[in-house]
């Protein structure tokens, strides 16, 4: 039963891509905190000598890369990020863009994939920027940056060439993948 509930968490963190609370661990998985503080301790265990370790900050739990691996993990992000921006990386800022400020769920919902990797990628080069959800202290809302804005050499957002088109394209998207979930 630990291993399986190691397995859960695990997989929570990795798609989360961000720091879970111990408390919100324990009502996603419906599990006392003691539970799933053992659980943790195994999977750190297992992560043990891996490629990935699990990182622990004031009851918050995070994936990160093994410290022995920084400098492999170092050539790689500044190759990325001294690439052009890709075909996925260019989706993803267009949704914040013009959707935001949104959830990175909503952005994985929008696209239909894993987005944690893009949306660091984005906010490491500083195209977009996190804020605190007013609604949900435990979660981020992702919007474009004052250096995005520069960048475009745009005063504000709703500036941007074919904003409100897009914006309107963007809604009844979403409105659409809305009516087919409640349908399913």
């Amino acid at each position: 039963m630990n291993k399986e509930l190691s397995d859960k968490i695990e997989a929570l963190l990795f798609v989360a891509g961000e720091p879970i609370s111990l408390d919100r661990l324990s009502k996603l998985l419906k599990k006392d905190k003691e539970e799933v503080k053992k659980a943790l301790e195994n999977l750190a265990q297992s992560l043990a000598g891996a490629g990935i370790r699990l990182s622990e900050n004031k009851n918050q739990y995070l994936l990160v890369t093994a410290p022995e691996l920084s400098k492999t993990v170092e050539e790689y992000m500044k190759k990325e990020l001294g690439e052009d921006l890709s075909r996925s990386t260019l989706e993803t800022l267009a949704i914040i863009v013009y959707e935001g400020p949104l959830s990175r769920s909503k952005i994985d919902y929008i696209r239909g994939v894993n987005s944690s990797f893009t949306v660091r990628n984005l906010m490491i080069r500083g195209l977009i920027e996190r804020k605190t959800d007013p609604n949900d202290s435990r979660s981020w809302l992702y919007s474009p940056s004052f250096d995005f804005l520069k960048f475009m050499g745009i005063d504000k957002i709703e500036n941007l060439a074919g904003y409100d088109e897009f914006k309107k394209e963007v809604e009844g998207l979403l409105n659409r993948k809305t009516k087919e979930a409640e349908q399913k």
